[in-house]
């Protein structure tokens, strides 16, 4: 007689959700992160393209004041971070399954840290140099957004704030657009390069209230984030790259504001 399949078991055709189940929740998922920021980010651009002043002589703020009160605008960013984290938190959840650690399986944890924070330097030179090349070409032929990484004036107990807006931006689009799309599409059957592909389109996309420069730069950017992950199963050097790049960029802007003023200072107003 054969032994019982114990109620925690099954097979992986009875775990994986059907494909219209797996479209949908892509869709709410997106809908909730990337997507909506992809939408909002093209309406930016379109408006910013119909505006009379120049692309160039544009502006944005990536960290901007949430209030005149420090203790007040210290509250509100930890809060974006946490609801941001939570996101995370969701499609962590939902990729999850019965004996098997999503986090693991998606090498986000520190099994490999040593092998992870290496790689994670390497990109941060591959992408890092190019890409600030790329924006201060884009600067002054004027098809880029001044972006205005950080307050020029931070009070000190604003970096700390700034390195942890760095970590949530890291884990907010790695999680979701390397560990979570990709497994998703995988499992719908999607070709390795369709995936890579789709994925460094939608980053662009949600980076298009920069400028067509950062639309360009962060498509070649996910290409390669997304070449890397298929290539090491992990998103942790990738999430260690990312965060990298953002502390460089909110932390070091104030001294690129006074080393080069004409490329990265800002705007003054008509």
């Amino acid at each position: 007689m054969a032994a019982p399949i114990p109620p925690n078991r099954c097979s992986e055709s009875e775990i994986l959700p059907s494909r219209a189940r797996l479209y949908w929740e892509i869709c709410i998922v997106l809908a909730l992160s990337l997507g909506q920021s992809a939408i909002y980010s093209g309406l930016s651009l379109l408006r910013r393209a119909l505006d009379e002043v120049p692309l160039g002589q544009q502006q944005t703020q990536l960290n901007p004041t949430r209030d005149a009160a420090a203790i007040w605008d210290a509250v509100y960013r930890v809060l974006d971070i946490f609801f941001d984290l939570a996101i995370v938190a969701l499609v962590v959840y939902l990729l999850w399954k019965p004996g098997a650690n999503a986090l693991r399986k998606m090498g986000l944890d520190f099994t490999h840290f040593g092998g992870d924070a290496g790689r994670g330097a390497l990109l941060l030179v591959i992408i890092g140099v190019p890409g600030l090349g790329l924006y201060a070409l884009g600067r002054v032929l004027g098809f880029t957004v001044n972006v205005v990484a950080s307050p020029v004036d931070a009070a000190w107990w604003t970096v700390p704030l700034l390195v942890l807006s760095a970590v949530r931006a890291a884990l907010y689009e790695e999680v979701i657009l390397l560990g979570y799309l990709f497994t998703r599409l995988r499992q719908l059957g999607w070709g390795t390069w369709s995936i890579i592909l789709s994925v460094a389109a939608l980053r662009g996309a949600y980076h298009s209230y920069q400028g067509l420069g950062a639309v360009f730069g962060n498509f070649v950017m996910g290409v390669v984030f997304g070449w890397c992950y298929q290539r090491w199963g992990r998103v942790m050097p990738l999430v260690i790259a990312h965060t990298l790049l953002d502390v460089v960029a909110f932390v070091g802007y104030p001294l690129a504001v006074a080393l080069w003023p004409a490329v990265f200072g800002v705007v003054a107003a008509a």
